[in-house]
């Protein structure tokens, strides 16, 4: 046996790392097994990096309630966690009267969900709040945001992890047998004992719970598929640029996105596909996102674009009946003390919070939770030298001269953020994983100048063979052998 714990928690997208972080608020032996070799490694790290304000949801679903309730508080999580955020606001944009109702119609759902200070606005005021963008009318959104997902679920990680929780990265769970005193797991191979089994596995979701002989669960993926754009100065757009949603699309429509690091984002489409996994960008799709763009900023060149990526939506609407299904957040009445969260699409991140003190209701419900007094809510990130002011980047090289050797030239990154970046206390030492701690390799020359010297010193700095160095773990070597002796 290689572990007894009260809870199991099974994934370590951002819901799942919430759900930690939350119940290490109580005395409890936590756990997370998580089948990829870091966090955020599926969906959690694949979208549009959007702090949702809740408008788009049924009213009186868990998705409105959840979103509206994490949108209000993710500033404040974001500053207690050291993750980079910004209020940008939104606009949704009409190019037709059908459209215009639309955005009528989400406005007056918006309201009754909750969300703050909606407005419509005609195309006078558009085009003078944004003369670059087209469209007849908007509605405008101000409590939308932009943060970093990834390091949210990294921060929400390592700050579970200083309170306490032991993470088993690289340990796909294969078996799950109820017993007397709650669940036998096997995860990688490895055997564990839990009191309560937390199902957090997203595009998993449904094959996790019927390894536990809950059947009826279906994730059926959705394939969205970005363009990246490079930094502009001034930036290209402010704030998100949406079009009004059409009625059973898989998603909200191609949308223009600046994220928190200067970038801007072209999409997502929306495809149902048959694997999970399949992240594959698509030449017929991105062209017609690229026509889609250029609907919103007529103005947009081809010649931006630096890179693509896709992220996987796990929907419960199967193909044919579309938009959204509402989120499954319960214990399981026919296996008590398997807690499943199934087709956790957007706004899971946005609801990630509220959604975890759901979870901890339902741990409430059958355990006594009894709270920690040594909790430590607060994590701190990785000091950002391109972000400090002179006298500051001056201050940080004379605490660690690393800070002076610049070695991502895109991005101003140096050896010490790169080193504390490897360095992280979750021991993941992936080329994919100090990109997104650090953000190296993510420029205009995608780590043309900066992956050699990253390869370089986990080989020289950390004792790495070169045939051990990876892009995301077993399976992505970046190196198989030597051209000379």
């Amino acid at each position: 046996m290689n572990g007894t714990f009260d809870i199991l928690i099974i994934g370590a997208g951002a819901v799942g790392c919430a759900v930690a972080r939350e119940l290490a608020r109580y005395q409890l032996s936590i756990a997370v097994a998580e089948k990829e070799w870091d966090v955020a490694a599926g969906t959690s790290g694949r979208n549009s990096a959007v702090v949702h304000a809740g408008f788009n949801n049924r009213p009186g679903s868990l998705m409105a309630k959840f979103c509206v309730e994490g949108n209000q508080g993710f500033e404040a999580a974001c500053r207690e966690l050291d993750v980079p955020y910004r209020k940008t606001g939104k606009l949704l944009t009409a190019f037709d009267q059908e459209d215009l109702a639309t955005l009528r119609r989400l406005k007056e759902q918006g309201e009754r969900n909750g969300c703050k200070g909606l407005r419509l606005l005609d195309q006078a005021e558009l085009h003078d709040r944004l003369p670059q963008v087209g469209g007849i009318g908007a509605m405008l959104s101000p409590e939308t945001a932009v943060f970093d997902p990834f390091l949210y679920t990294v921060a929400l990680a390592e700050n579970a992890l200083a309170n306490g929780v032991t993470f088993f990265l690289g340990h796909p769970v294969t078996a799950i047998q109820p017993t007397p005193q709650g669940f036998s797991v096997t995860a990688g191979g490895k055997a564990f004992l839990a009191r309560r089994v937390i199902n957090c596995a997203g595009l998993f979701s449904d094959q996790v719970a019927a390894l536990a002989g809950v059947e009826g669960y279906r994730i059926y993926p959705c394939r969205g598929e970005y363009f990246i754009l490079d930094q502009t100065d001034p930036p290209l757009l402010p704030l998100p640029v949406y079009p009004a949603p059409k009625a059973g699309a898989g998603g909200l429509g191609v949308h223009l996105t600046p994220t928190i690091h200067g970038n801007l984002l072209i999409g997502p489409s929306a495809e149902y596909i048959d694997s999970p996994e399949d992240t594959a960008s698509t030449r017929p799709v991105m062209d017609e996102l690229l026509r889609q763009a250029q609907q919103l900023l007529p103005g947009l060149s081809p010649g931006k674009i630096i890179g693509a990526f896709c992220g996987v939506r796990p929907k419960q609407a199967p193909p044919g009946e579309g938009g959204f299904r509402d989120f499954v957040i319960r214990e399981e009445e026919s296996c008590p003390g398997l807690i499943n969260l199934v087709g956790i699409e957007s706004p899971g991140l946005t609801s990630s919070l509220p959604i975890a003190r759901r979870v901890v209701e339902i741990v409430g419900q059958g355990m006594d939770l009894v709270p920690r007094a040594d909790f430590q809510p607060e994590r701190r990130g990785i000091p950002r030298f391109r972000e400090k002011s002179p006298e500051e980047q001056a201050a940080l090289i004379a605490q660690d001269p690393e800070y002076g050797d610049v070695v991502c030239r895109c991005r101003t990154i140096t050896r010490a953020e790169l080193r504390r970046a490897v360095e992280n206390p979750l021991g993941v030492k992936t080329l994919a994983g100090i990109k997104y701690r650090a953000w190296a390799t993510t420029g205009r020359c995608n780590g043309g100048y900066c992956l050699p010297k990253l390869a370089q010193m986990l080989v020289e700095d950390y004792g790495l063979d070169p045939t051990q160095v990876t892009y995301r773990g077993p399976g992505s070597p970046l190196f198989t052998g030597r051209v000379k002796p």
